[in-house]
């Protein structure tokens, strides 16, 4: 019996530092920056770093980390990288029985580049993990306390409700952290019922309810209307608010905090909010645990690096708590 299993990608990251961000060339647009390479150019690399990363695997580690028995369930290909994936996953002691290796696509790749300060762009190829048919997934095997679905997308995306159904059905309690595909489902409001802790960032919750992000009462509202269990909403660097239906709880991360990379920094707080509320169901520490180990991940290169350990001392972040 495992304490939690995960769903999601599984990852090998290449992070490339440029020698010479000043001398890329930013353009300003309605809605971002964009960093444009000269045609035909070198451009100098300062450093080039290797680390897996994936939604599912980034919150395995956190779970295993943590003290849980954990075991990551999803898809890699035939080639080097999957190989080192699974190692990695063994070195964190996390079960890799339940992985399925193919050779119809490679495995996941993301090559980010660290542009200047907290900017970042990522190439992004989404390979084996988009291919875990029904079929594929251990039901059997699957013997749990808790299930943790990261974003999920081609077929494995399909496979959303049924994951959620299996995991109701075996009073598996179950967190979700969708994505945009997921929250695209034409059934999503029956399946979000049976959801004990949904995760969303401000995008996502704007996408679910049709509310602009900035109107946080009437999208909880809503939220709180068709979810029955715990919902939280990450704001990136202004913080994170939870429902639980009876309370409002809110936070921000410390104004000292030392950010080096963000990727992987909302598995580490999704999962690691997750990871003290399977202990304690606490909502405070929940919030609490989890912006600690967003912070430790941000404060180091690479989505798995920085992590807390069970019983690391951290800071713990004031939490306002008021009635809905």
């Amino acid at each position: 019996m495992f304490d939690i299993i995960t769903f999601g990608s599984a990852t090998q990251d290449l992070i490339l530092k440029p020698k010479q961000v000043t001398a890329l060339h930013y353009e300003k647009s309605a809605t971002q920056k964009e960093v444009c390479f000269p045609l035909g150019s070198k451009v100098d690399i300062e450093d080039i770093i290797f680390n897996s990363g994936g939604g599912g695997t980034n919150t395995s580690a956190t779970f295993a980390l943590q003290g849980f028995k954990t075991a990551f369930c999803g898809t890699v290909g035939l080639d080097v990288s999957g190989q080192e994936i699974i190692n990695e996953l063994k070195r964190f002691k996390i079960y890799t029985g339940l992985i399925k290796k193919t050779n119809q696509k490679r495995t996941n790749h993301s090559v980010v580049i660290l542009n200047s300060g907290q900017d970042r762009t990522i190439l992004t190829y989404r390979g084996a993990s988009e291919l875990m048919d029904k079929k594929d997934i251990p039901f059997k095997k699957l013997k749990t306390k808790w299930l943790y679905l990261a974003p999920l997308s081609g077929v494995l995306c399909d496979n959303f409700e049924a994951l959620v159904n299996f995991a109701y059905d075996q009073k598996i309690k179950i967190a979700v952290n969708p994505g945009i595909a997921q929250l695209s489902l034409q059934n999503f409001s029956d399946i979000v019922k049976k959801i004990d802790v949904l995760i969303l960032n401000q995008e996502e919750a704007s996408f679910l309810t049709k509310i602009p992000y900035e109107q946080e009462k009437e999208i909880f509202t809503k939220i709180d209307q068709m979810h029955p269990g715990v919902t939280v909403m990450t704001k990136g660097g202004e913080g994170v608010v939870v429902s639980d239906g009876k309370y409002i709880f809110e936070a921000v991360p410390p104004a000292d905090r030392k950010i080096v990379d963000t990727t992987g920094a909302g598995d580490s707080f999704g999962s690691g909010f997750v990871s003290e509320f399977i202990k304690t169901q606490d909502v405070v520490a929940s919030i609490q645990l989890g912006m600690a180990n967003s912070v430790g991940c941000l404060s180091e290169i690479g989505a798995k690096n920085g992590l807390l350990k069970k019983g690391q001392e951290f800071l713990r972040v004031d939490v306002k708590k008021e009635f809905i």
